[in-house]
């Protein structure tokens, strides 16, 4: 096993890990707060493990901070490595979700979108096990979170 270490004291590697933080934030703050929960979304029906709405905009904050840093260990590795295509492929889905669900109203597209997610996210994890530890660690949240929004997604297609 080849575990990467980078030097966080070079400026390369503090710039690079800055940039993949506030791109991956700042673009997931823009989409939340243009197709954020509307009056659309309050009257689905939803399964009781519902969480509140006030949880959602914390716990993708850290998420994204976290795909921010693993994004940035990945580049700085290899820019054109399939792990890389992997990053990148999750994360415009990741994108998309939003707008798919608060916007279009599209529930089982949305569905197809996270699942994909998902599959992209532990595809993620396997390719970078062996490489990078540290940014397959930080995808396991991710992951978890992801399970647990597909599921949530599933949910208020069936019962919509």
């Amino acid at each position: 096993m080849s575990t990467m270490t980078l030097d966080y004291r070079s400026p390369r590697t503090l710039v690079v890990t800055a940039i993949f933080i506030a791109l991956v934030v700042g673009v997931g703050a823009v989409i939340g707060i243009s197709t954020g929960p509307d009056a659309w979304y309050e009257s689905l029906n939803k399964p009781p493990f519902n969480p509140p709405n006030w949880l959602f905009a914390p716990m993708w904050f850290t998420l994204y901070v976290l795909i921010g840093i693993a994004g940035a260990r990945v580049f700085l590795r290899d820019a054109s490595s399939p792990a890389m295509f992997l990053w990148g492929a999750q994360m415009l889905l990741n994108w998309a979700w939003s707008p798919t669900w608060f916007t279009l109203h599209l529930l089982w597209p949305a569905f197809a979108i996270i699942i994909t997610i998902l599959a992209l996210i532990l595809a993620f994890i396997v390719v970078n096990w062996n490489r990078d530890r540290a940014s397959a660690l930080m995808f396991v949240p991710y992951a978890a979170w992801v399970a647990f929004a597909s599921t949530l997604n599933l949910s208020i297609a069936i019962l919509n």
